[in-house]
């Protein structure tokens, strides 16, 4: 039996989502993998934890801009940036729990979908301390420098694109690998429109735009909705509000107005986001790099609001610069891009579906352990990928 640890963090739902999709495929696609998930935010101190989890969270609802800075600001080697030798130093409090719990694992491979775990893996492998195959999951449609860890045996990140960031780095390219970022394996199911229309309650033969506020639910859905909806008569609209229970019943209110009954759907927080997304025409959606991957794996384009600056900007641009998503600046260009794709120019909104699934990378949690075990899976037909 491969045993296999795979370390996230809860700061933001990507890094979870991401582990947790590798840990699905090792039960799918392999006979003999152990993967075992843990969430580095029950192995840091509590300081460290207040740090990474509650303040990232604070800071990118209440101050996004200073976010932004604090991202562009680091993204330099600790030898040269005196803001990551701090972050280095506070990581270091947490190395004693960490060795601790990879003596309890003893596993054959570490896998990390969050840039703590690496850091601390170099410091034990410098230290002579184990000897253990230490794999970075980028989990960022970009390549900020946090990522770079020394002593890791290989990069798993998005595409060719960002694996070409990672050798301008200073890696070697052969040692990063174009896996896609772990995706949950229902992603690469074959979806019926029709069946996950019924679901929700919507018509599979009109028009449908998502809307998708992000599993902490930040995007404002509520403003706009009803711009959306008065572009045309038969346009429907299905919202997802992530948890955040305001937001909801906000979108609740405005389903009950008579001039919406019946073509505005409202939900929460999901775990069947794929069939949402299967069900529509289009996404709006603010540019994570999780959500980006789901629509791509199921060919649907986006248009992407409301970016987290720093690491969501450059996702935006790279998906849209590849054809697969369009990115506005604000509600007037948002309506104007939802007139273009789903009523205007449908032939614009086909070559968007193109661009997303040539993107795709619906088995990437696969494809990662197969990079990682350095061997096909051994059932690679247990899924077979969406209908192209």
């Amino acid at each position: 039996m491969t045993r296999v640890a795979l370390f996230s963090f809860s700061a933001g739902a990507g890094h979870i989502r991401a582990a947790a999709a590798i840990e699905a495929a090792s039960r799918i696609w392999f006979d003999d993998v152990q993967a075992t998930h843990i969430d580095m935010a029950t192995v840091v101190d509590p300081v460290t934890r207040t740090i990474y989890v509650d303040g990232y969270i604070r800071v990118v609802k209440q101050a996004p801009w200073l976010w932004g800075r604090m991202y562009k600001a680091t993204d330099a080697p600790p030898s040269r940036n005196l803001l990551n030798r701090g972050r280095l130093a506070i990581e270091k409090v947490s190395a004693r729990n960490f060795k601790n719990v990879l003596r309890e694992l003893n596993p054959d491979h570490v896998i990390s979908t969050h840039f703590m775990a690496p850091q601390l893996m170099a410091q034990l492998l410098d230290q002579g301390r184990i000897q253990i195959p230490s794999w970075v999951t980028i989990t960022d449609i970009a390549c900020h420098a946090a990522w770079m860890a020394p002593r890791a045996t290989g990069y798993l990140v998005a595409d060719d694109g960002i694996a070409d960031l990672v050798a301008a780095r200073g890696v070697p390219r052969e040692t990063a690998h174009a896996t896609g970022i772990p995706i949950d394996p229902v992603f690469a199911r074959r979806w019926s429109r029709e069946t996950c229309a019924e679901v929700f309650g919507l018509d599979p033969s009109k028009p449908t735009v998502a809307v998708i506020a992000g599993n902490a639910g930040v995007t404002p859905v509520d403003r706009l909705v009803g711009p959306i909806l008065a572009l045309r008569p038969d346009l429907q609209v299905i919202t997802v509000a992530g948890r955040n229970a305001a937001l909801k019943a906000r979108i609740d209110a405005l389903a009950a107005q008579p001039e919406h009954r019946g073509r505005l759907h409202s939900i929460g927080h999901t775990t069947q986001i794929e069939l949402v997304m299967a069900a529509a025409d289009l996404a709006v959606t603010k540019p994570g790099p999780q959500t980006m991957s789901e629509c791509m794996a199921l060919g649907l384009p986006m248009v992407l609001v409301s970016p987290i600056p720093g690491q969501e900007e450059y996702a935006a641009h790279h998906v849209a610069a590849r054809g697969a998503a369009l990115e506005v600046a604000d509600g007037t260009e948002l309506i104007a891009a939802v007139r273009r794709l789903v009523l205007d120019d449908r032939s614009a909104l086909d070559r968007m579906r193109e661009a997303a699934l040539a993107m795709g990378r619906p088995f990437a949690a696969r494809s990662a352990l197969e990079v990682v075990l350095g061997r096909p899976a051994d059932r690679p037909d247990a899924l077979e990928a969406p209908e192209r």
